[in-house]
């Protein structure tokens, strides 16, 4: 017993040594002019095309344990890498590189009446950790984003993607030393017990936020065991609504892209809603649509009038995120039928309205708590590549401190700074 517990204070002292080299490398990252942080993204995308082999066959051993161990097609869907998503982490962080670095912008310059100057400056947020569940990808955006935004890392994958995280991670090394950046600005955890998470979260001195992106029993048991702030974001069960006034053609493709495209994201479509006037002639074409694509459907009793072969929807269907080509359906009454389901049901990730009428759509996007909110798109936009943002580092559906998708301007924070000419306060 003495011996595992002098083993695990190393291990403790070794993680907080490495956290703390990290805080180091922050503080140089700091000060690391646009260029020299983009020429390192340029660099990196370089290195992972030169190594895009050796990467993929690390992932099939990822993949292989993984059917081995029966994950879920969603969960082998997150974890699959080819050349053609290799080549989309490529671009994107050619994209953070081409986005205007915000370190140091200058905003709300005040000058007061006893001429002192007031104004704002954007400051990096410091060590930032990320934990994740299969998404190798996440190794190279959330890790281009924080270092554009001159913030040191933290990266802690799971087991299941251990292969494909240390292929990444020895492409970051070689990429940062070529560069000149400390080899500390990106720590890769190589240890995926849960004892080597459960003692990062308590380093609330040396790790300013952490990021968790995976499954909803992930999150929660993040935030429920950390003493650092936590983003979360706990499961996407985002509804489409097609109302009385839509184009039931659009409703139709804007359907079948949420729900389809790749049911194993957090911003494909979980539940369809549709007004009642419109339900008899609408449910026949989505259901003929979703039945080609072999996507299983759970209906109220109301649709199952419409449509006989309907399964019926249990209560914790409609609140349950499923990962896989399976829809709840529900009948509405009225617009705000709709609006109370979604308050009840949704989890402030994205929704989606079907509608021409202006009044209407003007009318959810005000009533509804989401952190993304479309008209007439699809849920799958809900993306930081899709949004604008380069690529995201995750989806904070908690509002404090980012609320929806976060790019590079949602890493930093600000602080004053004050100019005088030797005023005193009296």
């Amino acid at each position: 017993m003495k011996q595992n517990m002098k083993s695990r204070d190393s291990q403790q002292q070794l993680l907080l040594k490495s956290c703390r080299d990290t805080r180091i490398a922050s503080r140089q990252l700091a000060s690391m002019d646009s260029e020299a942080k983009n020429n390192l993204l340029f660099l990196m995308a370089d290195i992972l095309r030169s190594n895009s082999e050796a990467i993929l066959i690390a992932n099939q051993k990822d993949l292989q344990n993984g059917t081995n161990s029966g994950l879920s097609d969603a969960m082998i869907d997150r974890l699959l890498l080819n050349e053609d998503r290799i080549e989309q982490m490529c671009h994107a962080l050619h994209q953070v590189a081409s986005q205007d670095d915000p370190i140091g912008e200058i905003a709300h310059s005040v000058l007061r009446p006893n001429g002192i100057r007031v104004a704002k400056m954007r400051i990096p947020l410091g060590v930032i950790m990320m934990i994740y569940e299969a998404r190798p990808n996440v190794a190279v955006e959330a890790a281009a984003l924080c270092l554009k935004a001159g913030n040191g890392i933290i990266l802690r994958g799971g087991s299941d993607a251990i292969h494909s995280n240390l292929a990444i991670g020895g492409c970051w090394k070689q990429a940062l030393t070529q560069a000149g950046f400390p080899q500390a600005s990106v720590y890769i955890i190589e240890n995926t017990d849960r004892s080597v998470m459960d003692s990062l979260l308590q380093f609330d001195e040396d790790i300013d936020l952490v990021i968790p992106r995976g499954g909803e029993g992930l999150i929660r048991y993040v935030v429920d065991n950390s003493r650092i702030p936590v983003i979360q974001h706990y499961k996407g069960v985002c509804h489409l609504y097609v109302d009385k006034d839509a184009d039931l053609q659009m409703a139709v493709r804007l359907l079948i892209d949420g729900k389809v495209s790749r049911p194993g994201v957090c911003n494909a479509l979980e539940s369809l809603l549709v007004h009642k006037d419109i339900a008899a002639e609408f449910l026949p074409l989505a259901f003929k649509a979703l039945e080609e694509e072999q996507v299983e459907m759970l209906g109220c009793e109301k649709s199952r009038k419409i449509i006989n072969s309907l399964k019926l929807a249990t209560e914790s269907d409609f609140a349950k995120e499923f990962l896989d080509l399976i829809i709840s359906v529900k009948i509405m009454d009225t617009f705000s039928d709709a609006i109370s389901h979604i308050e009840s049901y949704g989890s402030h990730h994205t929704e989606v309205v079907v509608t021409n009428n202006i009044f209407t759509a003007d009318e959810f996007v005000k009533a509804i708590d989401a952190s993304v909110v479309m008209v007439n798109a699809s849920s799958r936009f809900s993306d930081g590549g899709e949004l604008g943002l380069g690529a995201e580092i995750g989806i904070s559906t908690s509002r404090l401190h980012a609320y929806g998708p976060m790019g590079i301007n949602a890493l930093t924070t600000e602080k004053f700074v004050v100019r005088g000419q030797g005023q005193i306060r009296k």
